[in-house]
């Protein structure tokens, strides 16, 4: 019902209008049946009755830069994940998913699992991964608190199998267990 297109840090100087554009490409891409623009995207939004705020601000805490895309579901559900350039080769990097903050560099084949945080949890992925030939290039785990709902973020080399993607979320327990494959 809304998607909230937040950008902080010195990009701000520029016209950013394009991400909020790029945004809304994104989001329409795999829903709609027609070729979806940059153009029309505003258009399916505004069909749809889907709001779509843009924030900047000058200041940002963490990085010099870092984009906040935020999508909120009719049941009240936010999802959201920020991204920034780091470095001199300015790599492109997942810094915060939902309310947890990681430091993980985005590829092609990623997967994004939500549990309760216990001792185990790694090695099973791991294992689970490992048997079907799914070799982990990265992984970032992050909780608030010990026990607490933690999330295991990783890039992987190859697209997970739905079936695969299913084993993990039912030895782990995981609430939540998504597969991102950013390569067509």
């Amino acid at each position: 019902v809304r998607l909230d297109v937040e950008v902080y840090g010195e990009i701000t100087q520029h016209d950013v209008k394009v991400l909020e554009l790029s945004a809304l490409k994104g989001v329409f891409e795999d829903v709609v049946d027609e070729t979806v623009s940059y153009v029309n995207a505003p258009l399916f939004a505004q069909e749809r009755g889907v709001e779509v705020r843009l924030t900047t601000s000058s200041e940002s805490t963490e990085h010099r830069n870092v984009v906040t895309v935020r999508g909120t579901l009719s049941g009240g559900e936010e999802i959201s994940v920020s991204g920034t350039l780091a470095g001199p080769k300015h790599q492109q990097k997942l810094v915060a998913v939902g309310d947890h903050d990681i430091d993980l560099a985005l590829a092609d084949h990623m997967a994004f699992f939500s549990y309760g945080d216990r001792p185990g949890v790694v090695g099973t992925v791991g294992r689970i991964l490992g048997e079907a030939g799914i070799n982990i290039a990265g992984m970032q785990v992050s909780r608030a608190t010990a026990g607490g709902e933690a999330l295991v973020a990783l890039t992987v080399d190859d697209t997970i199998p739905a079936a695969v993607l299913t084993e993990i979320k039912g030895e782990v327990g995981a609430t939540s267990a998504r597969s991102v494959n950013l390569q067509d």
